[in-house]
């Protein structure tokens, strides 16, 4: 029963984003405690690694509906935030919500790019964030995985991390397509985004494994969703309407 009734909160939430796109709070209050968290987040990213800058990060999942795209979008915010020049790329071309978060066009986007049909110029679209620009998904294609793996994307994350001070993609959830595999190994980091009492454990180390078997540097696990009941206290009480703004290197990576 308990696993219908996440089932079905899971498909909820995954209609509303698409429908709706996902909230940004780091834009609507600034200020606030969550949006505090996601620039902590911000930092300890910033801070896992001393002798390289990161210019290229990848956000996912074990499975749709774990708030990847939630915590990929606020982050990008924040880091555009700081005075850096950033770029969100929506990777997820077949569940694609960038362009209804930030009600831009997405006539043309990532899919035209890659298929010849749209310039770098064209598909670039400013935000109403200062500092901070997107390229939506484009229309759905009918083979992401191949033009995700094709060398025009590895050329246009070359362009951009020229371009732009970091680039962030929102890509699609590891256990359901390998699009999240072909991108992670041509980013510098990739996170996983973990919600508490939603993802399935199991899950969550087949989607970790799956990334290793492509050299993906995985830099951590944000864990969301952590409501005090859940955790007992265990995280020292960060519990902000609910959302838990935790970033956790992963342990058993690979040496």
């Amino acid at each position: 029963m308990a696993f219908n009734l996440f089932g079905q909160r899971k498909r909820k939430m995954d209609n509303t984003s698409l429908k709706y796109g996902i909230g940004l709070v780091t834009y609507t209050d600034p200020k606030g405690m969550i949006s505090e968290q996601f620039k902590t987040i911000r930092t300890n990213i910033q801070f896992s690694s001393i002798d390289k800058k990161f210019k290229s990060l990848l956000f996912t999942s074990s499975d749709p509906s774990e708030g990847k795209s939630t915590v990929s979008n606020n982050v990008a915010v924040t880091w555009a935030d700081q005075g850096s020049k950033v770029i969100l790329i929506d990777a997820d071309l077949r569940r694609p919500t960038v362009h209804k978060t930030f009600g831009v066009s997405n006539r043309r986007g990532l899919s035209n790019y890659l298929l010849g049909n749209a310039t770098l110029e064209e598909i670039v679209q400013p935000t109403v964030v200062n500092g901070l620009y997107v390229i939506t998904s484009g229309p759905v294609p009918p083979n992401p995985a191949e033009l995700l793996g094709s060398l025009r994307t590895k050329d246009l994350l070359v362009r951009l991390t020229d371009k732009f001070d970091l680039v962030v993609l929102d890509a699609p959830p590891v256990n359901t397509v390998t699009d999240a595999q072909v991108l992670a190994a041509r980013v510098d980091g990739t996170i996983l985004v973990v919600p508490q009492g939603i993802a399935d454990k199991a899950g969550v180390m087949h989607a970790k494994e799956a990334l290793e078997t492509v050299n993906a540097n995985i830099l951590g696990a944000i864990m969301n969703r952590v409501t005090e009941q859940k955790s007992g206290g265990y995280y020292g009480g960060s519990y902000y309407g609910g959302y838990y703004g935790g970033y956790y290197g992963v342990e058993e990576k690979k040496k």
